[in-house]
């Protein structure tokens, strides 16, 4: 084949490499770094693998691990809950595993897979997420076909045990969503505990590097009440809520007057009610998202407020 057309083969495949990483590592960065990575090894290799996608699947898979092994030293050590960088959209689609592709992507499922060793997470993104054949996925984690049977079969005991199972209604999430939000940007305590589970909970990743609760907050009333009385107050400072997806869930971008990021928010949905709230607000966590701005600036603003109006 004619060296030219190598990367546009590799392009056409970026989505998909993105996507194995990002599901395996729970990083828009590092699964970046990763196809970074991938395409670097296949641009020096001097043989033409007789499958591009199980080639370069099997070396985003490997390399993924790698580096999942190491972040797992580190997140050990992270200040609070850890979240996964949000993703706003996954640039690969397949109509044939579209219900999976959502499910794997939502943030409660990630969590779960947090839980699952480096390997068995491969096999698992890789057999029940885009549905490799066993001989490929021995190949990408290094394995017989034998263990990676077993090691599948692990991971989907392990997934199914804590799998909440979320609304799968997008129609009922959405309009869900818009009333949430609507009740949020003003500041309604009632409305919004109309829309919320009893145990409702609120929780947020800041990695100690931005204002955040120091526990999670629980009940429909407390959540109503920290919510309301939060955004009626970064309303008057110009801070918006912007209705978005985030991975592949109802979800908002919260911002400064300049348009900066400040957080990104999650909803989980189950019988019509919001179950969990979820908030990122670690700056390093967000520079993918947009240009963030300064949520200490933003909470020293807010206090300033409240004084004056003592």
């Amino acid at each position: 084949m004619a060296e030219a057309a190598e990367p546009e083969e590799f392009e056409e495949l970026r989505p998909l490499l993105f996507s194995i990483a990002y599901r395996i590592l729970g990083s828009v960065t590092e699964a970046e770094d990763a196809v970074q990575e991938t395409w670097l090894r296949f641009a020096g290799s001097a043989t033409r693998p007789a499958s591009l996608r199980a080639f370069l699947s099997a070396t985003v898979t490997r390399i993924s691990i790698d580096v999942l092994r190491s972040a797992r030293v580190r997140r050990e050590e992270y200040v609070g809950q850890w979240f996964p960088e949000p993703l706003l959209a996954d640039p690969y689609e397949d109509p044939a595993r579209s219900a999976e592709l959502a499910d794997s992507l939502s943030t409660a499922a990630l969590l779960l897979l947090e839980r699952l060793s480096p390997l068995e997470r491969a096999v698992f993104v890789l057999r029940e997420v885009f549905a490799f054949d066993f001989p490929d996925i021995a190949s990408a984690v290094g394995r017989s076909e034998a263990a990676c049977r077993q090691l599948a079969v692990r991971a989907r005991r392990h997934m199914d045990a804590g799998r909440p199972r979320f609304e799968a209604d997008h129609r009922t999430q959405k309009e869900l969503a818009a009333r949430f939000f609507d009740a949020l940007r003003a500041g309604d305590v009632d409305d919004l505990r109309e829309l919320l589970a009893a145990d409702v909970q609120l929780v947020g990743d800041s990695g100690g590097k931005a204002p955040q609760w120091s526990r999670p907050v629980v009940g429909a009333d407390s959540v109503a009440r920290v919510l309301a009385g939060a955004f009626s107050w970064l309303a008057r400072i110009d801070v918006t809520c912007e209705p978005h997806q985030v991975n592949g869930q109802p979800g908002a971008i919260v911002r400064d007057r300049d348009g900066k990021v400040l957080t990104t928010m999650t909803l989980d949905v189950l019988d019509g009610r919001v179950r969990t709230v979820r908030s990122v607000s670690n700056p390093d966590k967000l520079r993918h998202v947009g240009p963030v701005g300064d949520v200490w600036a933003v909470a020293r603003e807010v206090k300033l407020a409240r004084r004056r109006t003592r």
